[in-house]
């Protein structure tokens, strides 16, 4: 059940000029970058495919989690929810990150990044880190972890990770990451993104 932050009682809208999350970041030139193949733009389909209209719409249905990946440089970040877990065994995690994201160069380069899992009062948090008009963390507090990464107050947790593996896959690039360590600073409920907004779960009775 999504519940409005303020009321309690809906869905929170998020404002009009919130950007949508930045699902993945920058290709980076490395041994565990493979090269694009010349993917067709944003807009085209495979064949026997969804157009992406229709696939943004069906996949709106989906509630996900929402976090700010963060690395060293810059410093850089941005809101995703496309996280996931990946693997037990190794430890493996993983994001998803636009080429068009104007984070993706930097958070492809790091060795290093930051999940800064976030709790369901960081709704503005989850919209700063989406603008690309703004110095994030000038409006944001926040101090340094484990190799510098930039880690957010307030968060439920905080996940520090190694660079395994980028994977270009059609508009997006996937971030595959083992974690290395992990804080878990409180245990109430998580921000959730669902058809554009954000909101909290409520468990059932």
């Amino acid at each position: 059940m999504f519940i409005d932050e303020l009321t309690g009682d809906t869905v929170r809208p998020v404002p009009p000029r919130q950007r949508p999350p930045e699902h993945g970041p920058d290709r980076r030139a490395g041994p565990d970058a493979a090269e694009p193949g010349g993917s067709a733009g944003p807009d085209a389909a495979e064949p026997g495919g969804l157009r992406p209209d229709e696939f943004r719409r069906a996949l709106a249905r989906c509630a996900s989690g929402v976090v700010v990946v963060t690395a060293a440089a810059g410093p850089t970040g941005m809101t995703a929810s496309s996280f996931t877990s990946v693997s037990q065994s190794p430890p493996l995690v993983s994001f998803c990150v636009d080429r068009a994201a104007g984070s993706r160069s930097t958070l492809c380069a790091a060795g290093h990044f930051a999940v800064n899992v976030l709790a369901d009062t960081q709704a503005e948090t989850a919209a700063l880190f989406a603008r690309r008009d703004v110095d994030r963390f000038a409006l944001s507090r926040w101090r340094r972890g484990r190799h510098g990464l930039p880690l957010l107050d307030g968060a439920a947790a905080h996940l520090v990770c190694h660079r395994h593996r980028i994977v270009p896959l059609g508009d997006h690039f996937l971030v595959v990451g083992l974690l290395v360590a992990a804080e878990h600073h409180r245990p109430g409920a998580p921000l959730l993104h669902h058809q554009g907004r954000y909101g909290r779960f409520t468990p059932e009775q």
